[in-house]
């Protein structure tokens, strides 16, 4: 079967509601069957640092976990319109977990990739979590957490087993003065910001997924990273998806357009089960 942009909105306009914000769509028409949710865990002091955990009801003591980072051009976004994904990866025998984190203007760089490293050390050990390969994953914003986290070794964290970036910025300097992201960012031309300067540094392998009709963050910023990764000698695989956008990516893991939507879910099951050894 074609799976294609068209297809995927397609579905996705004919399951709208009047009246209903996308977040609302989303958790209506998300199973509740087959995982276990467990909301705002608190991974850290302060009100953002919460963490949703999403569990497969069958999980195994190994079962791996996705920790996932949301989007929102680190100024928007919260764990809570996420319960789609948590279900997409229960699905395929994947445990979740979804922390929220500090947001421009409240915090600038590098306070929110101070949570998310602050996320990934208590996944690394809570106890109550399936005790299976780690692997970071995220979208849009939270993949250029992601990889920083990964890349950049003064972040503190253990080495997650694999990283997965979607619809990631990974090389998008300088930026333009006056701008919220140079105000975010500390400066128009700070390389310590972008994860392509660590692109030459030890890491995990690296699953990259990127829609060729993506204008947000162009799919080239996807193809850099990895090109970077291969040539430093390090595994870094770019799956791309034909006429498909920023939103689309992530929105294919809904339930009811995974049958019309590109194959992510499937993409990611498959690199997190190798990642884990099975």
């Amino acid at each position: 079967m074609k799976r294609s942009r068209r297809a995927l909105l397609a579905a996705g306009g004919a399951l709208a509601l009047p009246g209903c914000s996308p977040a609302r769509i989303a958790a209506a028409l998300t199973p509740s069957g087959g995982y276990v949710v467990r909301r705002d865990i608190a991974y850290g002091p302060l009100p953002r640092h919460r963490v949703d955990v999403y569990t497969p009801e069958a999980a195994a003591a190994d079962t791996p976990v996705v920790v996932f980072l949301h989007g929102g051009a680190w100024r928007n976004g919260s764990k809570d319109t996420y319960g789609f994904l948590g279900e997409a990866f229960a699905s395929r025998g994947i445990a979740t977990a979804v922390p929220n984190y500090r947001l421009y203007p409240q915090v600038r760089f590098p306070t929110f990739v101070e949570d998310c490293a602050l996320a990934m050390s208590w996944a690394a050990g809570a106890p109550d979590l399936p005790s299976g390969a780690r692997v970071l994953a995220g979208h849009s914003a939270g993949a250029h957490i992601a990889m920083l986290l990964a890349l950049d070794p003064r972040w503190g964290v253990a080495a997650p087993a694999g990283v997965v970036g979607i619809a990631g910025p990974y090389d998008f300097l300088p930026l333009r003065a006056g701008g919220f992201l140079a105000d975010l960012f500390g400066g128009t031309n700070r390389a310590e910001t972008q994860p392509i300067t660590f692109a030459d540094r030890p890491g995990p392998p690296m699953l990259l997924l990127h829609g060729l009709a993506d204008r947000t963050v162009l799919p080239e910023q996807s193809e850099r990273l990895a090109t970077r990764r291969r040539a430093a000698g390090y595994r870094a695989q770019v799956i791309t998806y034909g006429d498909v956008g920023h939103i689309d990516i992530i929105g294919s893991l809904l339930a009811p357009l995974r049958p019309v939507a590109p194959p992510v879910l499937a993409d990611i099951a498959e690199f997190v089960r190798s990642m884990a050894g099975d």
